[in-house]
């Protein structure tokens, strides 16, 4: 018998300039599939050999859109096969995706955020004085870390207590920060200004080692990272978006209305978001599950 599978990934790989990566996945959805359906010759599978295979998958605890990353391969090798005349119709054709839900984005509770400030403030040198300061700026405008990287010094309205950010497609949009955050700033504008001596900068944030002139959102990374773990939170848990997610977070839980958290946000189309409404739905849910009298008195009477 021919092997199909190697003559597929070869067409893949000079036809349509495939990956090694891809490839790899290829190889592996496809040859878990072959073992599936074996001894069944590949000429002769059908749409139902095809589903029982997923359906398999499926209970073995794989997730939709790991199905759908699979159907979508199987997908591609069946319509390799007729496009080679091995067979006469994919069988693949007919199959249904399975619908993937939008990943809700996650945040860091109250708690977690000013156990991160705290750790970053508690060091006396400059990085981590610089961090303290663009954790806290993230948290209450809601930049986005490129945003945040590549703030101006001159970004800062310290008399109307605002931040002008100059977002996606050069759009801009004003944010208001708290009277704390403006205190932190002007208090770290000053140990920045002594760090720098000599030197000029436009940055807020600037750096020494970065050829843009202020520090790159690597740099900022790791050392979100390296202060999460000073915290005693979870570093995976931790990255530069979720303190964007956790400000809308925030605010949906604090009944603001849609309109103005996506201008401060800066999302051109307000069903971006919409997604955080649904964190504050699951969170009610949970309330009513586990705090409801109703609920109380059922776990009681057991």
């Amino acid at each position: 018998m021919r092997d199909y599978l190697s003559e597929f990934l070869d067409a893949k790989a000079v036809e349509d300039g495939a990956s090694l990566n891809t490839l790899i996945s290829y190889r592996n959805d496809i040859k878990q599939f072959l073992e599936l359906i074996s001894p069944q010759k590949i000429t002769d599978v059908t749409t139902e050999d095809i589903e029982c295979s997923l359906k398999e998958l499926k209970e073995r605890g794989n997730t939709a859109k790991t199905l759908s990353r699979k159907i979508s391969c199987i997908r591609e090798f069946f319509k390799f096969l007729q496009s080679e005349n091995i067979i006469k119709e994919s069988p693949a054709n007919k199959l249904i995706t399975p619908k993937i839900g939008k990943a809700l984005p996650d945040f860091l509770t109250k708690e977690d955020i000013e156990k991160i400030c705290m750790a970053a403030k508690s060091k006396r040198s400059f990085p981590f004085m610089r961090m303290h300061v663009m954790i806290e700026l993230m948290y209450v405008a809601g930049l986005r870390v490129s945003e945040l990287v590549s703030l101006p010094e001159n970004a800062i309205n310290y008399d109307m207590q605002q931040v002008l950010i100059h977002g996606k497609g050069n759009k801009e949009r004003i944010v208001p920060v708290t009277k704390e955050v403006i205190r932190d700033i002007l208090n770290y504008v000053e140990i920045r200004d002594g760090f720098m001596g000599t030197r000029k900068s436009n940055w807020m944030f600037p750096s020494e080692k970065s050829l843009s002139g202020h520090i790159t959102r690597d740099g900022f990374f790791k050392n979100l990272k390296k202060i999460a773990f000073e915290a005693g939170i979870p570093p995976e848990k931790v990255h530069p978006h979720i303190l964007r997610h956790s400000f809308a977070t925030r605010l949906v839980n604090n009944q603001v209305d849609l309109r103005s958290i996506q201008k401060m946000l800066g999302h051109e189309n307000i069903v971006t978001t919409e997604i955080y409404t649904h964190i504050t739905t699951e969170k009610l849910i949970k309330e009513v599950k586990t705090r409801h009298p109703l609920t109380q008195q059922h776990k009681e009477d057991k």
